[in-house]
């Protein structure tokens, strides 16, 4: 399986996508279960397929047929919104409307560790050297976390208590993009502990769109910034050396919010999943859909807007398992 695409919708369903042709390959439906598909995340070595579904976790193999999960991970009182793989593929972070963050041991399927955030966590990503996770929540903070000790080790805070909803780190390292409720989108070049400058060091803040940011993602490649708004549209910014961004392009045609984005691998294109119930590919040289994937149904006709949990999520790995 070269290249796996999972999407996944309010309509209670997880649907892989065979991503040239546009035809569904493997549908899992939970018609008969409660909760929404708030998250999902392929496993570096694309054995596994992890999806958030209101409080839990479930896990599912990217081969098989079944739609009965390997294991679910049961631990969170409230929406699981962000969920993340270790790159070994032997742990899985989650991060809960709860206030908490879990790291999972998926051999045993227990928690490993807690973090008390405090407040609802919006979004999380583990850092490239594989030691520290990143955070964002509903009180506009952004933390650092060691993951080897039980603490919090920086904290920002760059717009005050405006809730900040997404975080992207830099494939190497390099920066940090968090984007917030307002539209803005606040970079820190990340540096060496050991130096003498900060670790997070502010480099530039930007209006990104008039309306809510749903999602902001760095490419492979580290050349691009994409942004998802609730203004239906998806932004791509280009990133010059010393952290200057501008806007490149502005793929138009989703018909409501767009939630979630996945860069492939070589940083060539981008699919996007938004509440209309489809999700797309784009060409980046063109700024052009090249492909459309329909088939997520309506549940609850307004479920859109409900801004707590994304409705519609997406997974693309085309990459080396």
């Amino acid at each position: 399986m070269s290249v796996i695409l999972v999407t996944g919708s309010y309509d209670h369903e997880i649907r892989f996508w065979e991503a040239w042709s546009g035809i569904c390959s493997r549908t899992i439906s939970r018609s008969g279960e409660a909760g929404q598909v708030n998250r999902l995340a392929i496993s570096p070595d694309k054995r596994l397929l992890a999806a958030a579904i209101h409080k839990k976790v479930y896990i599912y193999e990217t081969a098989s047929s079944s739609s009965t999960p390997l294991t679910c991970l049961d631990s969170h009182t409230m929406n699981v919104t962000a969920i993340s793989f270790h790159s070994e593929g032997k742990w899985l972070v989650t991060g809960s409307e709860d206030g908490t963050i879990r790291i999972w041991d998926l051999r045993s399927a227990q928690v490993h560790r807690t973090y008390d955030n405090g407040a609802p966590v919006n979004d999380l990503c583990v850092h490239p050297n594989q030691g520290e996770l990143i955070s964002c929540d509903q009180a506009g903070c952004i933390k650092q976390w060691d993951l080897s000790e039980n603490l919090c080790s920086h904290e920002l805070t760059p717009a005050g208590d405006v809730p900040i909803r997404s975080v992207s780190l830099a494939s190497d390292g390099s920066c940090l993009v968090a984007g917030n409720n307002k539209g803005k989108c606040y970079v820190w070049k990340i540096n060496e502990e050991k130096s003498d400058l900060p670790r997070y060091q502010a480099v530039t803040k930007f209006s990104a769109h008039k309306k809510y940011i749903t999602r902001v993602l760095l490419s492979p490649d580290v050349k691009y910034l994409a942004t998802c708004s609730a203004d239906t549209t998806v932004k791509i910014w280009s990133i010059s050396e010393n952290y200057e961004f501008r806007q490149e392009k502005v793929l138009q045609g989703h018909q409501r919010w767009v939630w979630d984005c996945a860069f492939s691998a070589d940083s060539a294109y981008l699919v996007t999943a938004s509440s209309d119930h489809t999700a797309r590919l784009w060409e980046m040289a063109s700024g052009e859909t090249v492909r459309q994937y329909n088939g997520h149904h309506k549940g609850n006709p307004i479920s859109w807007i409900v801004v707590n949990t994304a409705a519609v999520c997406c997974a693309l790995h085309d990459g080396p398992g």
